[in-house]
């Protein structure tokens, strides 16, 4: 299992148990995933067809689209589980602690354990696979669909009203931005403990914005 996959199964263990069946589906497309994304990883996005990932992972072509619709979706699997994250923070959120609070603590203890999701891990295969993902306009393109369904789902735990779909935009937007330069530090050669400090105090800085923007202006 992948560092990056390992991580963000601590996020899934919250949920509700799931079913031998739910457990067995999902195990598939692990496999499936991870069987297509060593390919990609060896020889690059474009050149694998879906046909070689089918085999690869020893199912037919026609099961493989049942679980994955599209090429890009193979890649970004590992991306799942954190589609409605922020909304399960926000669903879960002590008595009396507001949402923007925190989803702050939540991505300052996923700096702290140096979930790939935040941008700062350095772990070789993390490092390979963001990579892959960067570089890939394909996947990129993809990556925003992902983005797009954690801002619905972050919309509809803040109430779905128009402020609240604002709001999501904007949360989702800042979290995007504070990974993609953690990551671009990191895939220009700087270790994750080195850039802690750093990340810490940047997060910190885009929170304290959004508090001012969504907060500020309410209380006044």
């Amino acid at each position: 299992m992948s560092a990056e996959k390992a991580r963000s199964d601590g996020a899934a263990e919250e949920r509700a148990p799931m079913s031998l069946r739910e457990r067995k589906k999902r195990l598939t497309y692990q496999a499936v995933s991870d069987a297509a994304i060593a390919l990609f990883l060896e020889r690059g996005f474009d050149k694998v067809s879906v046909a070689e990932v089918a085999a690869a992972a020893d199912i037919s072509k026609p099961t493989l689209f049942r679980y994955f619709p599209a090429k890009e979706d193979l890649a970004l699997y590992r991306f799942a589980d954190h589609e409605d994250e922020a909304a399960r923070v926000v669903a879960a959120r002590p008595p009396g602690t507001s949402p923007l609070t925190a989803l702050r603590a939540h991505f300052l203890d996923g700096l702290a354990r140096r979930d790939p999701i935040t941008g700062l891990c350095d772990a070789p295969e993390v490092r390979a696979y963001h990579a892959l993902l960067y570089d890939t306009p394909a996947l990129v393109a993809r990556l925003h669909a992902y983005l797009s369904r954690s801002e619905a789902a972050l919309a509809h735990a803040l109430g779905d009203t128009p402020r609240a779909r604002l709001a999501a935009g904007q949360i989702i937007a800042v979290q995007r931005v504070l990974a993609s330069e953690n990551w671009r530090r990191v895939s220009e050669g700087a270790t994750a403990d080195a850039l802690y400090a750093e990340a810490v105090d940047a997060a910190n800085s885009g929170f304290d914005q959004l508090a001012w923007g969504l907060e500020g202006r309410q209380g006044a």
